[in-house]
């Protein structure tokens, strides 16, 4: 039996938001267009298809001039899962229900031919299920944090990178000026490569990353042997996700239906570090700024090259995978694998050798 013909495909973006989708969501709606293809852009992830009245047709117009621009013109989210959906029960208790049913109803009611999810780790878990409930899918790998495997780098990341690597750079001066010890907290959730890669670019002195589970007194030592030294200040940078040895990650709160709300961890070590030391010590957290404004030309590049590419894969029918980058190809991996794991940052890697090199301290070493 012959395949029906592509004639419209969808495209929705979840998860937190990331520089650069805006330039995926136009290479996607551009490569179509050019296949003769329609576009339809589902609001807020899968909330569009649980609600039509929220979908949007995508034509030239509404992609024009969207390259260099933050956020995203789809609108996301980062919680609402249609398999773990909140609900209010007559009782006023608000319960987990599935109705990924409806979604895939939706998705045949307009028939949609295919769907392109722009997302990280959550999005393309999402993606999975749905694939498992016969729906074709396309995953594009979006996040700051870079934990998606599969991928040797997301788009977002570069630009969160740029961000936190320019304000430490300059937090160097105010640090120096008033002889303070300045601890800044990233994003990055349960990775450190955002962390790890500003921290080495902006010559930070401690590292603290979720992988390596750190011990206050080896961050001590490195501050008091740069004050032994002449060097009466020194900038502390610390993933949101990292923990003492023997401790537990620092949390906002908790939501129904989401991840715990990571944050607080530069408090903690900024204590710590004045009641040990004595050092005067300020805290700094980037938060949603990695995350906001332009994209850099590394992050606004790749995004378009993954949105042309997951339109090809539509076009020779490789659902159920993932686009990726193996530099200098992109190419497809299946959904299950890009899920598998996640991507943490290898403490043998180049990048962690070149900062033990440079003597930056990771808090696991006490001399």
């Amino acid at each position: 039996m012959t395949e029906r013909a592509i004639h419209r495909i969808a495209v929705n973006t979840g998860g937190g938001d990331a520089p650069g989708l805006n330039a995926v969501i136009r290479a996607i709606v551009l490569s179509s267009l050019h296949r003769g293809w329609e576009v339809l852009g589902i609001h807020k992830g899968y909330e569009g298809l649980l609600d039509t009245s929220k979908i949007i047709q995508l034509d030239r117009d509404s992609v024009r001039g969207i390259t260099h621009i933050g956020g995203t013109i789809l609108g996301t989210t980062n919680k609402n899962s249609p398999f773990e959906y909140p609900t209010k029960l007559p009782s006023g208790e608000v319960t987990l229900v599935d109705r990924s049913d409806e979604v895939v109803d939706a998705f045949r009611r307009l028939r949609i031919d295919a769907l392109i999810a722009i997302g990280g780790d959550g999005s393309m878990r999402i993606a999975s299920q749905f694939a498992a409930k016969g729906l074709p899918i396309i995953g594009v790998p979006k996040t700051i944090d870079n934990d998606l495997s599969g991928t040797v780098v997301t788009f977002g990341f570069d630009t969160a990178v740029m961000v936190a690597s320019e304000a430490i750079d300059r937090l160097h001066s105010t640090a120096e000026a008033h002889e303070r010890v300045m601890v800044v907290e990233v994003m990055g959730r349960y990775a450190g490569w955002i962390a790890l890669h500003s921290g080495v670019a902006s010559t930070a002195d401690v590292i603290l990353i979720p992988e390596i589970p750190f011990d206050f007194s080896a961050v001590c030592e490195k501050i008091n042997d740069r004050e032994a030294r002449g060097r009466r200040f020194s900038i502390v940078v610390v993933a949101e996700g990292a923990k003492p040895a023997g401790g537990q990650l620092t949390v906002k709160g908790h939501e129904l239906g989401r991840e715990v709300q990571l944050g607080g961890i530069a408090e903690l070590v900024a204590r710590e570090i004045s009641a040990r030391t004595g050092k005067e010590t300020r805290t700094v957290v980037l938060g949603h700024l990695q995350r906001g404004g332009a994209p850099t030309t590394f992050d606004r590049l790749l995004a378009l090259r993954f949105g042309a590419a997951a339109v090809r894969m539509v076009e020779a029918r490789q659902f159920n995978h993932m686009v990726a980058l193996d530099p200098p190809r992109v190419h497809a991996v299946p959904l299950e694998v890009a899920t598998s794991r996640m991507k943490c940052v290898p403490l043998d890697g180049d990048t962690m050798q070149t900062a033990r090199d440079l003597g930056i301290s990771f808090g696991d070493e006490v001399g």
